[in-house]
């Protein structure tokens, strides 16, 4: 018979002795639990059955932070007993040192609590937190800038549509609206972004119809602009029926340009201010604020963004846009084409098969170069840039 040395035995943790995971927050109360069973013989010596608590490897000795409640009993077995211990060690969670791991040893077996640190996920959400709060701000500043650079970058050209001007401005002929529309508008489109625009200072829309002129005018436009100042609401198709009037104003041009002027729209009928949010979605609206005279401002940007893309046009460049841009094949638009060669056939007679004389040219007869009554003063500031490639002249004598 052989001795069994029980204190040398390894104690079983209960409910296992794996490592187990607590999620807490701090400044709550954290409760670890201890228990270990373990094998004792009454004849031997009595054996170790403390339990020691440690925080990553380091005993903890402080008692006033940390309090142990530890409890114990026994039962017996046919040839040895048991002991059943247990601790519970409790504690406050005050700050971020307080977390790590924590060991229960007995004998020479432990059992490992980890309370893993929340610090990692706290500092990760505010650092997300931030990140969106960056790119919020970005696109609240920029967005009209991103816009502009992608229309202009990979916006569609509006060239080959046959119309005449970029925009149709129609106002109301009193001082401040034409002083807006010939000293800020109209330049700022022309001189600055090249556009060609056909103002008219008449009422758009005589008796809720519009005439014959205001039809072909607007059909030879892009856009139309209309300034909703207060005078132009006082028109008589405006103060009679605004939605009626609105409706064949949109009949006119799918998506109008409407500016108003800060001032003024505050005071408009809540009427108006129904039908013009009602119909959002078919017009662009646009404010001009105090702050808007500056060229960087959001509504020039606004404005851009609802005109056709711009043409920007190098020095190295000839020739109509519609062909250099577009590629136009139609023989009219060609740089070089072949109706620009003007000299005479020498077969006339073609493919029927008869062949005539050529003559030569008559000779030109000197006439007398008579004064003129046409002023001619001013030919060396004329600009000769136009076109001269559609048509040639062939004139014969009879």
């Amino acid at each position: 018979m052989c001795d069994v040395f029980l204190c040398v035995k390894a104690p079983d943790f209960k409910p296992n002795g794996d490592p187990t995971k607590l999620w807490r927050s701090v400044g709550s109360v954290v409760k670890l639990n201890c228990t270990a069973l373990l094998y004792w013989d009454p004849s031997e010596e009595q054996c170790e059955t403390t339990l020691q608590w440690s925080k990553d490897g380091q005993p903890l000795t402080n008692h006033t932070l940390y309090l142990h409640n530890t409890t114990s009993w026994s039962f017996e077995a046919t040839y040895f007993s048991h002991l059943v211990v247990s601790n519970l060690l409790e504690f406050t969670l005050r700050e971020a040192e307080d977390f790590g791991l924590y060991s229960c040893t007995v004998r020479n077996i432990s059992a490992d609590f980890n309370s893993p640190s929340h610090t990692a996920a706290v500092i990760a959400a505010i650092f997300l937190l931030l990140l969106l709060g960056i790119a919020a701000v970005v696109y609240s500043r920029c967005h009209l800038n991103f816009k502009l650079w992608y229309k202009n970058s990979y916006g569609d050209y509006e060239l080959n549509d046959g119309k005449l001007y970029d925009a149709y401005i129609s106002y109301v002929n009193n001082d401040y609206d034409r002083k807006f529309i010939n000293f800020i508008l109209k330049p700022h489109l022309e001189n600055r972004n090249g556009y060609k625009v056909h103002l008219n200072d008449n009422d758009i829309l005589p008796n809720t119809e519009p005439s014959a002129e205001l039809l072909m005018n607007i059909s030879r436009s892009r856009r139309l602009i209309v300034l909703l100042s207060n005078a132009y609401l006082e028109q008589d198709w405006c103060t009679n029926n605004f939605r009626s009037g609105l409706l064949h104003l949109l009949e006119l041009c799918q998506q109008p340009i409407l500016i108003t002027l800060e001032g003024q729209f505050k005071r408009m009928s809540p009427e108006i201010k129904q039908q013009l949010s009602e119909n959002e979605h078919r017009l662009t609206l646009l404010t001009w604020r105090h702050n808007s005279v500056t060229p960087s401002s959001a509504f020039w940007k606004e404005l851009a963004l609802a005109m056709p893309r711009r043409v920007i046009f190098h020095k190295d460049s000839a020739g109509d846009p519609q062909t250099v841009l577009q590629d136009d094949k139609d023989p009219m638009l060609t740089l070089d084409p072949d109706y620009l060669d003007c000299r005479s056939d020498t077969d006339p007679a073609g493919d029927l098969g008869k062949t005539t004389p050529v003559l030569p040219a008559a000779p030109v007869e000197e006439t007398q170069v008579r004064a003129s009554d046409i002023d001619v003063s001013d030919l060396g500031t004329r600009s000769y840039e136009a076109r001269s490639d559609f048509y040639c002249l062939v004139t014969e004598d009879i």
